[in-house]
């Protein structure tokens, strides 16, 4: 017989996950960082007593908002490389649904983060507990099923050694670069609490490494014979070369064949900005330069990327009926995607072999020379839009030059939904991988202020600039309390557009009116809203400040970067500005029958920009 120890199930749950490791820089790490808790009557007795009894091991940290510390701890993951994880509890009903955002995030986004919320009695002796929906037809429902969707993997632990088989499955996961997403564990209020003689064995220490699959040799001859016959071949840079530190691997392949990158959202920051071959951003959010050599591109080695509207313009941009995709990712559903040639790899070893199968093969040196002309004459573009100015209310795009004045380079600046991330994306200046932090794969507004004190958790060395509206702000801002109370400096810059600013502008490009996104043109209103930003921020511990221009912007920055306190700056910035040098189209349906004639000119054209979109291919 093997040795046993006698546990709750939750006390197993949470001494299994103190033993889990990793390497990070050839150091020995536990792999779980931590564990966000709001307790409730479903996970308190259980979860909450075991958490407690390993607090010094696996440290329990307390949230303001289940959706928020969700978002923190997936935040943590990303900024880690997916190196670390975190996990995340709630009670039962409410408290649990509230995370189901947080993991639409994490799914759409490939990152790892283990969700624990608490669910109703297995036994059902005192069905219906409080908190419990009941379905007339099915008594086997809980609001958890919720997560079913939005999860890469889902169990409902109903008894004690159910969790054995389900915790093996929950680190397959957790550590898969091709499965890699959210785990939940619904975890029965009555189950949490019994015993059960679980085997000592399954607690034994386990170091995970982060698996690099090689190419298929049939693929990697495929996708060398296609590079070789490109005349103008591109790299779109997607996250998974962040997420593989294949950044160092990236250069020198673009150097070596002298192929131009483009980034994406999440790939923003694989090259840092002064490398002469990084275009920039690429797509809707995109710099002219990308665009203009993505447009022409033969050939697209599309490495770590989903592919996703915003990076191909809605499928108008790459425009060459001749060209060839190559697919280089962990996952084949993204390898394969739009007819491509699947290169099925990690991405530092793919681009390794390719390099390696390509030997002294380049570009032809007009293309690399052109692309290399393309990128400085954008430089000077998006300068003008960043220069100082001594305007009453800036453009967003002001307001990050006057960030990267007063800050240089060596930050990591992140945002979220809305307008920011379309200016940022153009005009931030990533120096070093991860030096850009952006959510817009579920452009889940709220994930700002609890994304920037994951980032800051997992990277306290750097400084982190929270970039938000004010829109974003009002959804959700209740982590601030927290940053103050974990003393993890973030400094926040509030831009104050009095509304939804982006949406408003969206809704004026297809021919609608003002209507419902900016306070001062709501039908239904008695009081225009006049938020005291500043005197909230200072409310929930931080120091906070308003400033009436660019240059006290810059000013309060430098003053206060070498404070150990959470700072929130506001500043007023107008609705209806934008950079409106580069980007491309973006599909966004527009009604074919109104009373207004603007809303039917935006149909026609509409109508006859998706007569340029590749479908398929």
């Amino acid at each position: 017989m093997s040795k046993t120890i006698r546990l709750t199930t939750a006390q197993a749950l949470t001494l299994f996950l103190t033993r889990q490791m990793t390497m990070i820089d050839s150091r020995k790490t536990p792999l779980f960082a931590g564990v966000w808790a709001i307790f409730g009557h479903g996970n308190v007795a259980g979860l909450g007593e075991a958490l407690y009894q390993v607090r010094e091991q696996l440290p329990t940290y307390r949230g303001q908002n289940e959706q928020s510390m969700a978002l923190s701890a997936i935040a943590y993951a990303k900024a880690s490389n997916r190196r670390r994880i975190m996990a995340a509890t709630t009670s039962i009903g409410p408290g649990a649904l509230n995370m189901v955002t947080a993991a639409a995030v994490a799914h759409v986004d490939r990152l790892p983060v283990l969700l624990l919320p608490g669910d109703v009695f297995a036994g059902r002796r005192p069905d219906p507990v409080l908190q419990q929906v009941e379905d007339f037809g099915d008594g086997t429902v809980s609001v958890n099923d919720a997560f079913k969707p939005v999860s890469r993997y889902f169990d409902r632990i109903m008894r004690p050694e159910q969790l054995i088989p389900a915790l093996n499955r929950t680190m397959s996961v957790l550590t898969d670069p091709a499965e890699c997403g959210p785990v939940t564990l619904s975890l029965c209020q009555d189950t949490q609490a019994e015993a059960f003689d679980y085997p000592e064995a399954f607690f034994a220490e386990r170091v995970w490494s982060f698996r690099r699959p090689r190419p298929d040799e049939t693929e990697l001859d495929a996708a060398v014979t296609a590079l070789k016959a490109a005349k103008k071949p591109v790299i779109i840079a997607g996250g998974g070369v962040n997420f593989s530190e294949a950044n160092a691997t990236l250069a020198a392949f673009a150097e070596r064949h002298g192929i131009p990158v483009v980034e994406t959202q999440a790939g923003k920051s694989s090259l840092p900005f002064l490398n002469e071959l990084n275009m920039g951003a690429v797509g809707v959010t995109g710099t002219a330069a990308s665009n203009t050599v993505s447009e022409d591109s033969d050939l697209i080695l599309a490495v770590g990327t989903r592919l996703q509207d915003f990076t191909t313009a809605s499928w108008t941009l790459f425009q060459n009926r001749a060209k060839t995709i190559i697919g280089l990712n962990t996952q084949v559903f993204d390898a394969t995607k739009h007819q491509a040639l699947p290169l099925v790899a990690d991405a530092r070893v793919g681009l390794e072999e390719l390099s390696a199968n390509l030997g002294k093969w380049a570009a032809p040196a007009d293309w690399t020379a052109k692309a290399k002309k393309a990128r400085a004459d954008w430089i000077t573009v998006a300068d003008t839009y960043t220069a100082a100015s001594n305007v009453e209310r800036p453009s967003d795009a002001q307001v990050i030059g006057a960030v990267q004045r007063a800050l240089g380079r060596d930050v990591i600046g992140m945002c979220a939904s809305g307008g920011l991330p379309g200016e940022m994306h153009k005009l931030w200046q990533a120096s070093f991988p991860g030096s850009y932090h952006m959510e817009y794969g579920f452009s889940c507004m709220g994930y700002e202020i609890a994304g920037g004190l994951g980032i800051k958790m997992a990277r306290p060395d750097k400084e982190v600039v929270v970039m938000v509206g004010d829109g974003s702000y009002m959804m959700m801002n209740s982590e601030l309390v927290t940053a103050v109370m974990l003393g993890q400096k973030i400094t926040v810059v509030l831009l104050d557009n009095r509304g939804f600013g982006c949406i408003n502008r969206l809704q004026h490009a297809t021919g609608g009116e003002r209507f419902n996104n900016l306070y001062d043109y709501n039908v239904k209103q008695e009081v225009a809203p006049a938020i005291d930003f500043a005197a909230h921020a200072r409310s929930m511990g931080a120091v906070a400040m308003k400033v009436k221009s660019l240059a006290e912007l810059e000013t309060a920055l430098k003053d206060t970067r070498s404070s150990k306190q959470v700072t929130v700056i506001v500043i007023d910035t107008d609705p209806m500005m934008s950079t409106d040098a580069g980007g491309a189209w973006w599909d966004v349906g527009v009604p074919e029958v109104s009373t207004r004639s603007t809303v039917l000119d935006a149909n026609a054209k509409w109508a006859e920009a998706r007569g340029k979109q590749t479908l398929g291919y």
